[in-house]
């Protein structure tokens, strides 16, 4: 389905899902063919991801790749003007100006690879990512497996109090859930 030779003219491709759903190590997984295929491959992440490194993306079974961080979704166009594939991870983060910044991308020509969580822990549909689904040519959605049923898992339950959207964590903050062991859970809190 992906090829990694140069296209004849861009495209967008999102890899979304839950916490623990392989998101990162998919987007990983396409850079590294891409640069097999030898092309010129650019990954960025948003700065405020700095929970394993600051110039790497990073899996949560450290799989790791170097990457950029950037402030705002802008700044990934000048830095990728040499590059035939753009990675971005945690597209999430980022405002909703990366819309723009992956169809500019993908309009001059370059292959754009954004991954990110598609909701947020209340389920709720999380920043950019819906419309950037909506722009791509290529969705690829991703499940983690329930802690509790081992069914797939399609959310992100937190299971600390913070009650900032965003908050950065790992396995001791968040646990992927079904959406009924999602559902059970959110009826037992209220």
């Amino acid at each position: 389905m992906f090829q990694e030779r140069a296209p004849r003219f861009g495209h967008i491709e999102v890899i979304a899902g839950s916490m623990f759903s392989g998101k990162t190590e998919e987007l990983i997984r396409r850079l590294k063919r891409a640069k097999i295929a030898q092309l010129k491959v650019l990954i960025v992440k948003p700065i405020t991801d700095n929970r394993f490194a600051e110039n790497e993306v990073v899996t949560h079974d450290q799989a790791r790749m170097n990457a950029l961080p950037v402030a705002s979704a802008r700044e990934i166009i000048a830095l990728a003007s040499e590059s035939d594939v753009v990675g971005i991870d945690e597209a999430q983060f980022f405002d909703m100006d990366i819309v723009a910044v992956a169809n500019e991308l993908a309009n001059a020509g370059k292959r754009v690879i954004l991954a990110g969580l598609d909701m947020d822990y209340h389920g709720e549909p999380f920043g950019p990512m819906p419309n950037l689904m909506a722009v791509a040519e290529f969705v690829t959605k991703v499940h983690a497996v329930c802690v509790r049923s081992g069914e797939l898992a399609n959310y992100s339950h937190r299971l600390t109090a913070d009650p900032n959207r965003v908050m950065l964590g790992d396995r001791r903050t968040y646990e992927p859930l079904s959406r009924a062991e999602f559902v059970r859970e959110r009826r037992s809190t209220k």
